[in-house]
């Protein structure tokens, strides 16, 4: 892979281009030309769309501008890789060979030069989530696949636009971020003592940078809120934040 590598997540484009959410996209954008500028590969860790379902013949245009700038930073010579999320997990061919140069539908496991990378999206990692492994099994499963591409495009946005309009419901307690902090860094450590220099995570919207004992754990964050990224220069992988970057 080119050197830097850009890690970000959890960006949860939406169904609704409100002027909050253009606003939100320029941020996104300016981002994408300093990636452009620098050259290297970025990596788009999981829940690029706060909902995204492809059907053989349709794809939502509301995300337009976004393909637009991702065809711009692979003509200009950028990979991009995406690892499929939680929101966006129900791809075809437009996503898979056109839009991207890399998807991959679970973990991945990523060795560049001397340091190993091991990157989750991270839903289901915990120890408790035991009911939601099961509900995610079933709904990645050809029969819900099946049964959701059966109806037509706008009941299944329409539907999909109403549970995407149902609160914050990306913001946590002090006490639950931490509960999730602390059990990260024990589901983390056996991959780091496995052999992996660098454990990374989204899903949780917290940016956290976390030198372990034997290599690091760095939560995305996203671009709801922080607008962070994780950048690694060939030597080590630290975490940013955009807006003071982008004013330097």
């Amino acid at each position: 892979m080119d050197l830097p590598i850009y890690f970000i997540s959890d960006i949860h484009l939406m169904l609704n281009r409100t002027k909050k959410e253009v606003e939100r996209e320029e941020i996104l954008f300016n981002f994408f030309d300093h990636v452009r500028k620098t050259g290297g590969t970025l990596i788009i860790n999981g829940d690029l769309f706060d909902f995204y379902f492809e059907y053989k013949d349709v794809i939502p245009k509301v995300y337009a501008p976004f393909y637009y700038q991702i065809l711009k930073l692979r003509e200009s010579g950028i990979r991009v890789h995406y690892v499929l999320g939680n929101h966006d997990y129900w791809v075809m061919d437009f996503i898979n060979d056109t839009l991207f140069d890399k998807v991959y539908d679970d973990d991945v496991k990523l060795k560049v030069g001397e340091k190993t990378f091991y990157i989750t999206h991270g839903d289901g990692f915990l120890s408790w989530d035991k009911s939601y492994r099961a509900l995610k099994k079933f709904i990645r499963s050809h029969l819900f696949i099946w049964f959701y591409r059966s109806l037509h495009p706008r009941i299944g946005y329409s539907f999909a636009n109403w549970v995407s309009k149902k609160g914050d419901h990306y913001v946590h307690t002090k006490e639950y971020n931490k509960k999730i902090l602390d059990e990260m860094k024990i589901q983390s450590k056996p991959f780091l003592d496995g052999g992996c220099d660098y454990f990374i995570s989204g899903h949780y919207h917290q940016a956290k940078e976390l030198d372990m004992k034997n290599g690091k754990l760095l939560i995305l964050g996203d671009w709801l809120s922080f607008f962070s990224y994780g950048k690694f220069d060939g030597n080590d992988l630290r975490l940013h934040f955009w807006k003071k970057d982008e004013k330097k």
